[in-house]
């Protein structure tokens, strides 16, 4: 019988996906190991094939430890918790599941901001407490309609929001470290561009290069009646900024998906009734999460059979 090919899972995996791989890989589980560390030293050449998921990553102690490693299939389309270029320093192939997830990520962005446009939050509140017998009509809220709309990081996802967003009549203006061929308002500032939206939504790659991206400056671009949308990661904004400017009324409201210690979420966020709040779940459908995790086993059940993987991460593309 032909030895199966040693599978290190970091994070954990449906059972959908666990039944898939079982037939072609051995699966260890990173967090089953209570003695990490001797683990690693131990078994950590043994693997050529790592699953895991955009939070997890590939940790800088397990890297260092597989030294045989040719293969990371990552659930999800964010990877900045990989080093994949020196994974493709070292001539391993890292995937992550693109475009499966594009439009309920850009369904949630939508959701977002007009759930803080319309404070649905508070307008529900209203209701179940008895302040609509007792006080009248909930006050008037801002209309969705015929908005400015800035897009950061004009990517699948980026594309699909703008599309959106046009059912709204919206203008749309975006903010990339380069124009793309679109027909859309490139912004090469992006304190620039924001002076001149209502809304801004984030869906940016995390890491060092957006790191606080979106600052005071922005914040304050963005202005008392300013809407923020973040469904990319929550190091790209800077959240001090974010709540002293949700606080004192420089901004006028925000709609959050992503946090940047997640799960915790700050204090003086969740106090805040211009701040729709959720926990981190864009792509957090029963359909979508099926196809990210068809596409994740399939990324390494491609690598068995051709030594290339379907969706490679571009700075492993040169290997695939």
């Amino acid at each position: 019988m032909t030895e199966k090919t040693k599978l290190l899972q970091i994070g954990s995996i449906t059972e959908r996906m666990q039944a898939r791989l079982a037939a072609d890989f051995d699966i260890t589980e990173l967090f089953g190991e209570t003695d990490r560390a001797g683990f690693l030293a131990a078994r950590g050449a043994e693997f050529s094939a790592i699953i895991t998921d955009g939070h997890w990553g590939v940790p800088e102690d397990v890297m260092a430890a597989t030294p045989n490693l040719k293969v990371v299939s990552s659930y999800g389309v964010g990877y900045d918790a990989i080093d994949a270029t020196g994974a493709a320093a070292r001539g391993i192939l890292v995937s992550h599941t693109p475009n499966v997830l594009n439009d309920e990520v850009a369904n949630t962005a939508i959701l977002l901001w007009l759930s803080v446009s319309r404070r649905v939050l508070a307008a529900d509140q209203w209701a179940r407490s008895g302040d609509w017998e007792a006080k009248g009509a909930f006050p008037l809220t801002r209309t969705a309609q015929k908005k400015t709309v800035g897009i950061l990081g004009l990517g699948r996802i980026g594309q699909t929001i703008a599309d959106r967003a046009s059912m709204f009549d919206a203008k749309v203006l975006y903010h990339s470290r380069s124009p793309k061929d679109v027909d859309l308002e490139y912004r090469a500032d992006l304190v620039d561009m924001a002076k001149d939206c209502d809304v801004l939504i984030v869906i940016t790659p995390g890491g060092a290069a957006t790191q606080h991206l979106v600052n005071k400056d922005v914040l304050e671009a963005l202005g008392p009646e300013g809407i923020l949308i973040n469904v990319s990661r929550g190091s790209v904004v800077d959240e001090t900024a974010l709540i002293t400017a949700l606080q004192s009324g420089a901004l006028g409201g925000a709609g959050l998906d992503v946090f940047d210690k997640e799960p915790v979420i700050p204090a003086a966020l969740k106090a805040l009734e211009n701040v729709v709040l959720l926990p981190h779940v864009g792509s957090a459908t029963v359909e979508t999460r099926e196809a990210m995790g068809d596409l994740t086993c399939a990324n390494l059940a491609e690598f068995l059979k051709a030594g290339r993987v379907l969706t490679a991460v571009p700075e492993c593309a040169h290997l695939a």
